[in-house]
């Protein structure tokens, strides 16, 4: 098994190159950026439809009233989402390019929407058809951004643009400037969309939903879930950030099963898809990446190790959120051998488990999605509209990582024990060897007897334990940090941890979370930017834009960022050292 980590570990430089491709990472930190429309509007369907479990329906025209601000997020989700992409596309093509010559990523939001109205749009008389302007069109949202970006880059790059005279404002000339790439860029949808209509009848976003309806479908079958989850556990293991790289890839079946299987509730039909975005929040990372919540717990009440009990219940509360970084690096479970088998089999059980549920005994689907810090037996019976089957699923699920997990937390509690015994015979050893040698000094007449008895006492009274970190004051006061991670919740930990420190200590100390691929319009507000262990793998991206600012920026490994978070001393001397540096 060592070798087999090791192997996969040689290709870490190579998964870490991939979760920093800049496609990957404009598809998902555009869509993370319209995630809160997704939430937002789920709360209206719960209020529409959980009630239609008790056999009760709102009136016809009240249902139409509480699912409209449904219809008007979820129903242009792809716009926003087409804007969102753009401008983070935007900021990353920026890095490269000159100072003084950067792409508006203003132009950019607005062109790729224009672009996006255009392929996925039909026109109507005093408006136009919105049916692919939701869900159904994220992947023509996605073509579009990049697409604008592209021709925005060329067109920048080389100068084409109209210029003015430098008595023209600036503001002014910004905009002669993204006259000539707004055009082409509009133009060449526009001649897409033309082809593409009088070949197939239909719009191109439509056109692209039956290319790739293949391919969601194998996603959703249980061989395609295995390799999805299978894959996103595996990296996670050897410390690459696994959703970084498996999420942007499905991201689009994920929200499209969820919708559909929403529109088949509404009729009256079977809602029969598995892979959808609660199903990867609740099932699948239970706890967090790995399924860890039954391990965390096991951790916590049934370790007889001091060491792997102090871990659990530290990480308890976290992990029952879903950040259960604490417990990644701290028990480790990160490149852990013992737990290389669990870490990866119970997520793909669990949604095995769960699409068996929906095919063989009729259960629905998600139908709602809720925020991923929601406790995960919760997220899934609510997410599943409170029924009886999602409650029984939740039970197995549990039952069954606790099985999947239990042989391994056994082997790995026993070990730890006997390490922890056999350090307390060798300190007990030590200890008495100190006395014995102290006592033979006096009878030599080599120490006063007084002395020798106290040293004695000492020698054999357990070591304290090591005290918190000393702090230094210099360079802290009025300064700023702002720590990352993947989601926000990971960068939490830290950031809590440096206020409460700060406060402690009587210092002007300032400390935000965020999350990566959101911060780029802040961070200049801010003195350091501190990466947790989750997204280090951008760090080089981050020390461009750092320097470019004029902000320090740092990155942690795992088990030293668990340990700043929790001894909020170190902590601040972690932070006065970057700055120093």
């Amino acid at each position: 098994m060592d070798k087999l980590i090791a192997t996969i570990q040689k290709g870490k430089p190579f998964f870490d190159q991939i979760a920093r491709n800049k496609y990957l990472k404009a598809v998902k930190d555009g869509f993370i950026s319209a995630m809160p429309i997704v939430i937002f509007s789920s709360i209206f369907l719960l209020v529409a439809y959980v009630p239609n479990i008790w056999g009760f329906s709102w009136p016809a025209h009240i249902e139409a009233a509480i699912t409209k601000p449904y219809n008007y997020s979820m129903g242009v989700l792809s716009l926003v989402v087409a804007a969102t992409t753009a401008k983070h596309f935007t900021d990353t093509l920026n890095r490269d390019m000159p100072r003084n010559n950067q792409i508006n990523f203003l132009s950019t939001m607005v062109c790729a929407i224009v672009g996006l109205l255009i392929l996925a749009s039909d026109p109507l008389e005093g408006g136009f058809a919105s049916d692919c302007l939701g869900s159904k069109g994220l992947l023509t949202a996605f073509a579009s951004a990049f697409v604008v970006c592209g021709i925005y880059q060329f067109c920048v790059s080389r100068n084409i643009t109209i210029h003015m005279p430098e008595q023209v404002p600036p503001n002014i000339s910004q905009t002669f400037k993204d006259i000539i790439p707004f055009s082409i860029s509009v133009v060449l949808f526009w001649a897409i969309d033309l082809v593409v209509r009088n070949l197939t009848g239909a719009c191109v976003a439509e056109g692209v939903i039956h290319l790739f309806q293949p391919i969601f479908s194998a996603a959703d079958s249980y061989v395609g879930i295995a390799i999805i989850y299978g894959a996103m556990s595996l990296f996670w293991f050897v410390g690459v950030h696994g959703p970084s790289i498996v999420e942007p890839a499905v991201e689009v079946a994920l929200l499209a099963g969820m919708t559909e299987n929403l529109a088949a509730y509404q009729a009256g039909l079977h809602a029969n898809h598995a892979l959808s975005l609660g199903m990867q929040y609740f099932v699948v990372t239970m706890g967090g990446t790995g399924a860890t919540l039954v391990p965390c717990m096991m951790f916590a009440f049934m370790a007889r190790s001091k060491e792997l009990r102090a871990v659990g219940r530290a990480s308890a509360i976290p992990v029952s959120f879903g950040v259960n970084e604490p417990f990644l690096f701290g028990a480790p479970m990160v490149l852990n051998p013992i737990f290389l088998v669990p870490f990866v089999l119970a997520p793909v059980a669990n949604a095995w488990v769960f699409k068996m549920f929906i095919d063989i005994l009729g259960m629905n689907g998600f139908l709602y999605t809720l925020p991923w810090t929601t406790p995960a037996p919760l997220g899934i019976v609510l997410g599943c509209g409170l029924s009886v089957l999602s409650v029984v699923y939740v039970a197995v699920a549990l039952a069954m990582d606790f099985v999947i997990y239990y042989p391994f937390f056994k082997m790995y509690d026993m070990e730890k024990c006997e390490e922890e015994a056999q350090v307390e015979a060798e300190e007990l050893e030590a200890r008495a060897a100190d006395k014995a040698a102290l006592m033979s000094d006096a009878f030599q007449g080599k120490a006063p007897a007084a002395a020798v008895s106290a040293q004695a006492a000492q020698a054999a009274e357990p070591a304290p334990q090591a005290g918190k970190a000393s702090v230094s004051d210099s360079g802290l006061d009025g300064k700023k940090v702002l720590v990352l991670c993947a989601g926000g919740g990971t960068s939490g930990l830290l950031a809590n941890a440096l206020a409460k420190a700060a406060k402690e200590h009587g210092l002007d100390l300032e400390s935000a979370a965020g999350a990566y691929g959101a911060h780029l319009d802040i961070m200049p507000d801010f003195d350091l930017v501190v990466l947790a262990p989750q997204v280090a793998s951008y760090y080089e991206d981050l020390k461009l834009d750092a320097d470019r600012m004029g902000v320090k920026a740092a990155a942690c490994e795992g088990r030293q960022y668990i340990a700043l978070t929790r001894d909020g001393a170190a902590a601040l001397e972690f932070v006065r050292e970057q700055l120093a540096g």
